[in-house]
């Protein structure tokens, strides 16, 4: 049999669990190449023999996404598979005619080809888009399901832009482990809350493996979901997150729309400040979609460790990068807090970028008067630091969900802002999760 030339689309997640649970070991398929985008300088690398598999002793080229039609072409492709995420539908039909226009397939694969099975129960935890609140909502079910007397361990949706040969299975339990693993500034958000948490985390690129390691030590396995991906694991309850600020989202995204049909439970975050008439809009929106999901209200109320040394401040507020970049919010917690607490000025932090700080500016123009934190690597984080250090302002306005001063020097005076999932009225995220686990 003649095996189908293949190329994965992706950004260094959905794409690589794609090829491990799909096309790794299927005779009918030769992966030619991935392609990267979203996240900065994720190609010119190598999906690494170790991972890849004895078909490719040489591993598997990341090439950038701007070559895609090229390398179509020059490499006879049959096929393409869309494996990224937190992208419109419309996004994605674009990228399907680029791929049928230069001669290949456009395909998508399901759930059926790529849930894993666990031995423990799974409870998932994902999204419509990225920055709805999924974090604190997870640390949230984390927390009842250690009070009903489970251990729990955290799996969370992949981040591996390093070393792949040496990010197959990664366990995190402590600080220690963030600096052997030489985590990211986006890593260390989604894991350090957790460890404070007590909650041992686990992540890679090689899930299978995660998940055999993380049920030797756990009860009942939490996934922790990134962007608006679908979950990994086949889960027992599927909860997903709904931000009223962005009404509509939850049916134009990609695979946003495929979570909202699969949901268990709807969280719909943020009522405390979105306008009510919104609330409304996107909970007929799930009625309509998903009629037998059963809807928690919910809110994240700020809380800051001195609210009065922002009051008549110039200050800068940095958020949570993906939050500000492909999850196209422009504004976030410590933006609110600013606002709330009498901030005399939110100073626009483009003046003073550089680098590839500067870059994400330009890539992302949709972003508010706010510095995203990105730290992709050493130099990235250099130059956000840098440009944190330009900024010609009174206060620094941390909205992340880490403190960026164990990662960064900060030279001007900082206040933190920290946020926690709070239910309203019934039923609450205790309710369901002693209805479906209570022992």
């Amino acid at each position: 049999m003649t095996k189908k030339r293949v190329l994965i689309m992706g950004a260094a997640g959905r794409d690589f669990h794609n090829f491990n649970t799909y096309l790794r070991s299927n005779p009918a398929y030769q992966v030619v190449a991935f392609t990267a985008t979203q996240i900065p300088n994720i190609e010119g690398r190598t999906y690494p023999p170790e991972l890849a598999g004895e078909d490719y002793p040489k591993g598997i080229p990341i090439r950038p996404e701007e070559e895609l039609s090229r390398l179509i072409r020059d490499e006879y492709i049959d096929q393409v598979f869309f494996s990224y995420s937190d992208v419109t539908h419309e996004y994605v039909m674009h990228k399907a005619s680029q791929v049928l226009a230069a001669g290949a397939d456009f395909c998508l694969l399901g759930l059926k080809n790529t849930w894993l099975k666990s031995k423990k129960p799974v409870v998932s935890v994902c999204a419509v888009r990225t920055g709805s609140g999924k974090s604190q909502t997870t640390r949230r079910v984390s927390n009842i399901l250690r009070d009903m007397g489970f251990k729990v361990a955290a799996i969370r949706h992949p981040m591996p832009y390093g070393d792949l040969s040496k990010q197959i299975v990664q366990r995190f339990a402590d600080y220690a482990d963030l600096d052997k693993h030489d985590c990211t500034i986006e890593e260390r958000e989604e894991y350090e809350p957790h460890i404070d948490n007590g909650v041992i985390v686990y992540a890679g690129v090689d899930y299978e493996k995660i998940l055999r390691q993380a049920e030797a030590e756990a009860d009942i396995i939490l996934w922790d979901g990134g962007n608006n991906d679908l979950p990994f694991y086949q889960p027992d309850l599927h909860i997903v997150v709904v931000d009223p600020h962005r009404p509509g989202h939850e049916s134009r995204y990609h695979p946003g729309e495929a979570n909202t049909l699969i949901a268990d439970v709807f969280v719909i975050n943020k009522v405390d400040t979105a306008d009510g008439e919104n609330v409304l809009a996107v909970t007929n929106a799930l009625h309509k979609l998903n009629p037998t999901a059963q809807i928690v209200q919910a809110a994240s109320p700020l809380f800051v460790d001195d609210p009065e040394a922002i009051r008549g401040k110039r200050v800068l507020a940095i958020e949570d990068g993906p939050t500000l970049t492909h999850g196209e919010m422009a504004y976030g917690a410590a933006w609110i807090a600013a606002r709330r607490y009498g901030a005399a000025a939110i100073v626009d932090p483009r003046p003073f970028a550089v680098g590839s700080i500067t870059e994400t500016f330009k890539k992302y123009p949709t972003t508010g008067d706010i510095l995203p934190a990105m730290g992709y690597g050493a130099t990235q984080i250099a130059e956000l630091e840098q440009t944190i250090r330009n900024a010609d302002v009174d206060l620094v306005v941390i909205g992340t969900p880490i403190d960026l001063s164990r990662v960064l020097k900060i030279k001007q005076p900082t206040q933190r802002v920290r946020y926690e999932l709070q239910e309203i009225g019934k039923p609450t995220l205790r309710d369901i999760l002693e209805a479906k686990f209570k022992k």
